[in-house]
């Protein structure tokens, strides 16, 4: 490889974070700091129980430049690490990674501004950080506040900005001051979905200007459409480099056969949905986490949730997610204003009768929301599995297409296709004449 067509090579990267005790995987000058204050309260505190954790271990890949390449992987698979050591932002524990240009990074709501300052004084302070001068920054400024529809407020200090006004601004900027290198993380989903296009769009174009960009996102189809590569992460590891239509296969393989035939007596709630989902479980009927059904057939879910506390009454929600974690259909029960047998109870009973869902071919995650008629209370995150097996549902002598070839689901409209009553011809005089 010529080292000018060079953007980016990695050589055995890795990445360890010591969990437990006084160490916590603060890895950056802030955290860094803040743990020395705290230590010098805590001289003689018991470090036993320290476990070392490899985020990224031996992880090797060359990008060129010009390439759109996708990170996927799973939740804790070492996407963001990764990220982060490209960026600067952390330092890794064994090989290297050099970057070769320019780089404008995006990976989490607050990297690289300062609360403190102005939009406008973060626009050009990210600019002066990445070698531009003030003239430059100058010429591309408007075009920022434009892309980030934050004219209002651009004077106001990015500290009272919401989440969504912090992430326009801070892609903008990352998006507008010529980086050679792109880096954009999944913090794209804290904006509305116009938002999302709008930068998926400002990415393809940086991408056909030659520049060189590296998404991280689970949003799969929008990796195939935007990215001619993708490398896929798995527990730290390379599991795949290659295009990112294969990439994309390999991941949904993976899940598919992580989720295929697995038992588990009980699932705990998400712990990241709210305090309050603490000691809520899910028990599937007959302790298995999968149902298999045919393609066309009635689908019937019945499982157990448990509180910590007696409650009154229960609502249930249920999404139906594929593989790829692109949402299939939601409902809920206090939606459909089903009210429960009335309480008190801690141990609830579930029935969900969903009828024919048309679902083609494959296998999907169901996520499971509980609450009270209020509220939901806790979200067990893809607590069961349903396994479609292929079948020819309208009897025409072939099972429908997978999911691959026409999507999540199938449909039964009603059809009228007959012979035209009237023929459309061309004539000399009139370029469209319509004839009995």
């Amino acid at each position: 490889m010529v080292r000018d067509a060079l953007a980016i090579r990695v050589e055995g990267l890795a990445k360890q974070y010591e969990i437990g005790a006084l160490k916590r995987g603060r890895d950056n000058l802030r955290e860094r700091f803040s743990d020395a204050v705290r230590s010098t309260f805590r001289r003689g505190a018991d470090r036993g129980g320290a476990q070392k954790f490899w985020a990224l271990r031996d992880v090797s890949f060359r990008i060129e430049r010009g390439e759109s390449v996708g990170v996927i992987g799973s939740n804790g698979a070492g996407k963001s690490t990764l990220l982060k050591i490209l960026s600067r932002i952390t330092t890794p524990t064994q090989g290297f990674a050099e970057i070769h240009g320019r780089v404008g990074s995006l990976l989490e709501v607050g990297t690289g501004f300062h609360p403190e300052l102005t939009g406008r004084e973060n626009i050009y302070l990210n600019g002066a950080i990445l070698g531009m001068s003030r003239a430059e920054i100058q010429s591309k400024f408007d075009r920022i506040v434009d892309f980030a529809e934050v004219e209002k407020f651009i004077d106001l200090p990015v500290k009272r900005y919401s989440s969504g006004m912090y992430v326009r601004l801070a892609f903008a900027v990352a998006a507008h001051l010529d980086p050679e290198i792109l880096i954009v993380d999944e913090v794209l989903s804290v904006g509305d979905l116009a938002f999302q296009r709008k930068c998926l769009g400002r990415m393809g174009t940086a991408a056909r200007e030659g520049r060189t960009v590296l998404f991280v996102s689970h949003n799969l189809a929008a990796v195939k459409s935007l990215c001619t590569r993708g490398l896929l992460l798995d527990n730290g590891r390379l599991e795949m480099d290659g295009t990112s239509e294969a990439v994309v296969g390999r991941y949904v393989a993976l899940h598919e056969e992580a989720l295929s035939g697995e038992r588990r007596h009980r699932i705990e709630s998400d712990p990241t949905w709210k305090d309050t989902s603490r000691g809520f479980f899910l028990y599937p009927r007959g302790e298995r986490a999968e149902m298999a059904v045919d393609c066309g057939d009635d689908i019937v879910l019945e499982f157990e949730v448990e509180s910590p506390k007696d409650l009154e009454e229960a609502t249930v929600g249920i999404v139906v997610v594929t593989t790829a974690g692109e949402k299939v259909a939601s409902m809920s029960s206090k939606v459909q204003n089903v009210a429960s047998t009335p309480g008190p109870s801690r141990r609830w009973s579930v029935r969900c009768d969903m009828g024919r869902l048309p679902l083609n071919a494959g296998i999907y995650r169901l996520h499971v929301y509980f609450g009270n008629g209020g509220f939901d209370f806790a979200r067990f995150t893809s607590a069961l599995a349903i396994k479609v097996r292929e079948h020819d549902v309208f009897g025409w002598g072939n099972p429908l297409p997978p999911v691959e070839s026409w999507g999540s689901i199938y449909w039964e409209p009603r059809w009228e296709i007959a012979p035209a009553r009237r023929a459309a011809v061309f004539t000399a005089a009139s370029p469209l004449v319509e004839v009995e």
